[in-house]
């Protein structure tokens, strides 16, 4: 993939506020492995326009990425486009892709034009060549129009592809810290409140560090005040506003705070409103309060007490004394149903067996909703090895899904024979329909765990009685890599995205523990097969070797 900044062409200039169509970054190289003459420009140059039989295919969208970026102004919304290349034979004719952005509400655009020649259908790491526009500044709000082709153009047909992207509002997580966002009040929480003693009601508002005047109302029937009032140096503000008895007989009072924000002044500032009810504490007086509030206070503590004594009278004193130098256990809600890509290798017929039998008690007994290439024949029959393996990542990479790699024996082997040494097959390589999964899945993992943002979507782990820490490859030293099934509960709430221990509480998710999970029927199907793998390798101490196909 290509992640480039690129020469812009505006259409309007010396704008007050960085809204303008632009990059972030300024480095000019487009250059991956296996394409070393690609080169940027913009598109003041007109293109060459050819024969319909000598042109190139359209390429394709690939998914669109909507993030943070930093600029010297602050925080500001960028898009990452992707689009990709057809794998046929009109990459022959390919000289190179232009992209435009055009935003409909400015018609500002931003045009750029890769050249470079492609003589391999695939990347040298199997995959459709992709490449990306990183980095382009958009406003939020603001709707845009991203079009595509490949050069030379064809004098007649459909060559373009064209989609509308829409940048959502401030009060988008993605963006709300966005700087454009912040000086809109997009992180604003006034925590209102009022306070009614006549003859006064003070509203009091925490304000914000990009507004410094705000315009505070109260309303009803028959009062209607404004106040206007400067922040200064304060954070916290307190207004008050004088009412008397006559002003106050309706039970309502409608409060609102209008902020004065740096971009979006009054007109569109989002304001602040709330509706109290002033009779439910009207006309009980301060010391009939100060009693409610003590006979409540005694009856809390009086319940808690009781509480207490009832635990510590049905606690066993062993038991309570030793585990208050521990950490207590605690019972963990487990959430939604998570998705797992699970990339292992086919070492042997009883090691294909375990993993079967893991994926049936990840499914059934922890509610995972299990990825597997021998459990998706259809599709991987259709799509290919190389295409099936890059649809899953991508389906993973895009949710809270994670990508587990079971390492073996098989897994460090072919790993070295990926780095030069000998080449591997096996024989549940050979009778497999799909072949040697793990070789492509590694071509397309290893160089996305050097980037730290994917690191948390992969998950390295061993079985310890059949396999060693030996048998990880080295790239997947980065992260941590788990025993299983000792570690299996640290592994199942590292899929959860949940920490299992925590100040003073250790959680547990009851069934899962290396002494409990083989209690359930398929925890010990999933035991028995481990059992009988480990006794084989015991009776057959060079059964790896054994499983090498010679030629």
């Amino acid at each position: 993939m290509i992640h480039a900044a690129l020469l812009c062409s505006f259409l309007t200039a010396g704008l007050a506020a960085p809204s303008f169509l632009r990059t972030l970054n300024q480095k000019l190289d487009c250059n991956q492995p296996g394409l070393n003459n690609c080169k940027m420009n913009n598109c003041s140059v007109q293109h060459e326009v050819v024969p319909r039989q000598l042109a190139p295919t359209k390429p394709e969208w690939g998914p669109d990425i909507l993030e943070l970026g930093l600029d010297e102004h602050g925080p500001v919304p960028v898009l990452n486009v992707t689009w990709r290349i057809r794998s046929d034979a009109s990459m022959l004719a390919l000289q190179g892709s232009q992209v435009q952005i055009v935003d409909q509400d400015t018609k500002q655009s931003l045009c750029v034009r890769f050249t470079y020649s492609i003589h391999q259908q695939l990347t040298p790491s199997f995959s459709k060549w992709t490449f990306w526009l990183d980095g382009v500044v958009l406003d939020a709000g603001h709707s845009y129009l991203l079009s595509a082709f490949n050069l030379p153009q064809p004098h007649v047909g459909e060559y373009r592809i064209t989609k509308h992207f829409t940048v959502p509002g401030c009060d988008d997580k993605r963006i709300q810290k966005a700087q454009m966002c912040l000086e809109n009040g997009s992180m604003w929480h006034p925590a209102l409140t009022a306070a009614v003693s006549l003859p006064a009601v003070v509203v009091g508002f925490e304000a914000d560090k990009y507004c410094d005047l705000y315009q505070v109302s109260i309303e009803s029937e028959s009062v209607h005040l404004t106040k206007n009032v400067s922040k200064a140096n304060n954070t916290s503000l307190n207004v008050t506003f004088a009412l008397d008895v006559s002003q106050l007989l309706k039970c309502q009072l409608t409060i609102t705070i209008t902020p004065f924000f740096i971009r979006c002044q009054k007109e569109s500032c989002r304001p602040e409103q709330r509706i109290i009810n002033h009779c439910l504490c009207k006309y009980y007086s301060p010391r009939r309060t100060v009693m409610i509030k003590s006979t409540l206070v005694l009856v809390i503590v009086g319940v808690c007490f009781a509480c207490l004594l009832w635990k510590v009278s049905s606690k066993d004193p062993v038991t309570a004394s030793s585990s208050a130098a521990d950490e207590h256990p605690e019972s963990f809600q487990v959430p939604g149903r998570r998705q797992v890509l699970i990339i292992y290798s086919l070492d042997h017929p009883l090691y294909k067996n375990i993993v079967l039998k893991l994926c049936a008690f990840l499914t059934a007994k922890c509610g995972i909703q299990v990825v597997l290439d021998q459990l998706d024949s259809t599709r991987l029959g259709i799509l290919g090895r190389v295409q099936w393996l890059d649809w899953q990542r991508e389906q993973m990479e895009r949710s809270s899904a994670k990508i587990l790699v079971l390492c073996s024996a098989g897994v460090q082997a072919k790993w070295r024979a990926m780095c030069g040494e000998k080449p591997v097959l096996l024989k549940s390589d050979q009778r497999s329909p799909s072949g040697d999964m793990l070789t492509p899945a590694l071509s397309l993992i290893v160089p996305r765990l050097v980037r730290s943002a994917s690191l948390e979507k992969y998950i390295v782990a061993y079985f310890e009685d059949i396999s060693s820490p030996e048998d990880v490859p080295s790239p997947f030293n980065v992260t941590v890599r788990y025993k299983l099934m000792k570690q299996f509960e640290e592994l199942f709430f590292r899929i959860l995205d949940a920490e299992k221990h925590g100040p003073g509480r250790v959680r547990h998710i009851q069934g899962l523990s290396e002494e409990e999970y083989h209690r359930c029927p398929l925890g010990g199907a999933l035991q028995e097969a481990i059992e009988a793998f480990r006794e084989y390798q015991v009776d057959h101490p060079h059964w790896f070797e054994e499983e090498w196909v010679d030629d």
